[in-house]
C-alpha cells in the first residue's frame, strides 16, 4: 500500500519538476474555414538532466476545440530525442487546420510516456503560452451585398417614419396613457432584462451567445408585429402607435443598455465595447430619420405615398434580412443546438405572457392586452443581426447572428397556434380599419 502511494505521489511529481517554457509566435492566428496556417513554437529552459530516458518523454499539442481547429497530426507530437543534448531551447514551425467558424485554444503539454500523465509548461498563465485560433468566414461579394441591402432598407425604412410622424403621437400619449406605458416598461425595461437572464441561464459559458440573444432583447419591436395583431383580433390602432414609440425611443434605449448591462457581457467576451460604432449606428438612422421629416413638411403627397408603404417595407426588412442571411449564411444551421431553439423560443414567448398578464392586472380590454403582448414580444431581429454584423470583430459577428436569426424562426411559433385555436374555436378576428392604413402613426 505504502509502495502505491510513493507511485502515485512520483507521477505527479515527475513531470511538474520540468520548469520548461513554450512560446507561440503570434499567439493569436485568424484564418478562413477550411484553410491551414504556420505559427512559430519556442521551447526554452529544457534541461536535458531532467529529461533523462528521453524515449519516454514528447511535447504535445491539442485543440480544446478540435471541430473547429486542429495541429496538424505531423506538428502534433515533438519527441524530446529530437532535440539535441546541448540544447536548451527548440523551435519550429506548427501548422494549424482551420474547419469551423469559431474559436480554439492551442496548447503545449509534456507528455510522460511512462505513467501516461502530462503537464503544462512554467509560463502557462502568461500570454503567449498558448495560441488563440480564430476560424472566420471568407468575405464574399454576396457578403457587401447584404449588409449595403441592410443599410439602405433600414435607411428607407426610417425615412418612412420621419414622414409618418405626427403630432398625435404626443396625443395618444396623453389621451391613453396607460396602454402604451405598460408597453414602454415591458419592451424596453423586461425585454432587455429578460434577454440577459435568458442568456446568462442558457449559456453559461458562451458570452458571445449571451450577447446575441441580449441584442435581440435590446431592439425595437418588429412591423410584424402590427399584422399579428390585425390577425389575432387585436387594437391594430394602439399597435402601430406602440411600434412608433419603441423606434424612436430605439435611439435611447440601444445605447443605454449596450453601454450598462451589455458592457458586462461584452467583458466576459473579452471584446472591447464598440461605443463609437453603436452611437454611430444610432446618429447615422437619424439623418434618413430628418430626411422624412423635410418629405413630410415640404412634399406632402410624396409623404403619404411613404405612409403607406411603411408597413410592407417594414415586414419586408425583417423577411428580407432573415431569409438573406440564411441563404448567404448557411453555416447557422450547423450552430443550432437545443440551447439556441430554447433561446429562440423564450424571448418571444415570456415576452408575449409577461406582457399580456401586466396588462390584464392593469385591467385592460381583451384587444388591447393582444396587442400590448405582440408588441412586446416580437422584436427587430433585423435590426439585432445588423447591429451585430456591423459592430462586432470576427468570428464573433457571424457566431452571435444565429441567435437573432433563431428568434426570427420561433416568434410566429405561439402566435400561430392562437390563431389556429381562434379558426378552430370560430373566433372572429377583427379586420384592419382602412383608417390605420393611411394614416400617420398614431
Amino acid at each position: 500500500m505504502m509502495k502505491l502511494m510513493w507511485l502515485l505521489l512520483l507521477m505527479t511529481l515527475i513531470p511538474a519538476s520540468l520548469a520548461w517554457q513554450a512560446h507561440f509566435t503570434p499567439a493569436q492566428l485568424q484564418l478562413p474555414m477550411k484553410t491551414s496556417g504556420d505559427v512559430e513554437l519556442l521551447l526554452s529552459d529544457l534541461n536535458h538532466d531532467q529529461l533523462q530516458q528521453t524515449d519516454r518523454y514528447s511535447f504535445r499539442l491539442q485543440s480544446n476545440s478540435e471541430h473547429l481547429a486542429t495541429v496538424l497530426a505531423a506538428n502534433a507530437t515533438i519527441p524530446v530525442d529530437q532535440i539535441p543534448d546541448t540544447a536548451s531551447e527548440w523551435t519550429g514551425r506548427i501548422r494549424i487546420e482551420a474547419h469551423f467558424l469559431g474559436e480554439a485554444v492551442i496548447t503545449v503539454q509534456l507528455h510522460y510516456a511512462l505513467f501516461g500523465n502530462s503537464s503544462p509548461p512554467a509560463n502557462a498563465a502568461q500570454k503567449g503560452s498558448s495560441l488563440l485560433a480564430q476560424v472566420v468566414r471568407s468575405q464574399r461579394v454576396i457578403d457587401h451585398v447584404f449588409l449595403g441591402s441592410v443599410i439602405l432598407l433600414m435607411s428607407l425604412l426610417y425615412i418612412n417614419f420621419g414622414a409618418a410622424l405626427n403630432v398625435s403621437v404626443l396625443r395618444g400619449l396623453i389621451t391613453r396613457p396607460i396602454g402604451p406605458s405598460i408597453f414602454l416598461i415591458t419592451q424596453t425595461l423586461g425585454m432587455p432584462l429578460l434577454s440577459y437572464a435568458l442568456g446568462v441561464f442558457i449559456f453559461p459559458n458562451s458570452p458571445a451567445m449571451q450577447l446575441g440573444l441580449f441584442f435581440t432583447g435590446i431592439a425595437p419591436s418588429g412591423g410584424a408585429s402590427n399584422t399579428w395583431t390585425a390577425v389575432l383580433g387585436g387594437n391594430i390602432n394602439l399597435s402601430v402607435l406602440m411600434t412608433t414609440i419603441s423606434n424612436f425611443g430605439a435611439f435611447g434605449s440601444m445605447p443605454f443598455w449596450t453601454f450598462t448591462l451589455g458592457a458586462l457581457i461584452f467583458d466576459r467576451a473579452g471584446i472591447k465595447v464598440p461605443y463609437d460604432k453603436i452611437a454611430g449606428y444610432c446618429a447615422g438612422l437619424i439623418i434618413p430619420l430628418f430626411i422624412g421629416l423635410a418629405i413630410q413638411r415640404w412634399w406632402p403627397r410624396l409623404a403619404q405615398i411613404l405612409v403607406r408603404l411603411l408597413k410592407p417595407i417594414s415586414g419586408g426588412l425583417i423577411i428580407f434580412i432573415v431569409v438573406f442571411a440564411i441563404i448567404t449564411n448557411f453555416y447557422i444551421f450547423e450552430l443550432f443546438s437545443w440551447q439556441i431553439a430554447v433561446a429562440g423560443l423564450a424571448l418571444p414567448g415570456l415576452g408575449y405572457g409577461i406582457a399580456w398578464l401586466a396588462a390584464k392586472l392593469l385591467h385592460q380590454n381583451p384587444a388591447d392586452a393582444l396587442a400590448i403582448a405582440i408588441e412586446t414580444g416580437i422584436q427587430n431581429t433585423g435590426t439585432a443581426i445588423f447591429l451585430l454584423r456591423t459592430t462586432l470583430p470576427q468570428p464573433q459577428a457571424d457566431l452571435t447572428t444565429v441567435v437573432p436569426v433563431a428568434v426570427a424562426i420561433m416568434t410566429p411559433m405561439p402566435l400561430l397556434g392562437i390563431y389556429l385555436y381562434q379558426r378552430c374555436r370560430g373566433v372572429k378576428t377583427a379586420e384592419i380599419p382602412p383608417a390605420a392604413e393611411h394614416q400617420r402613426i398614431v
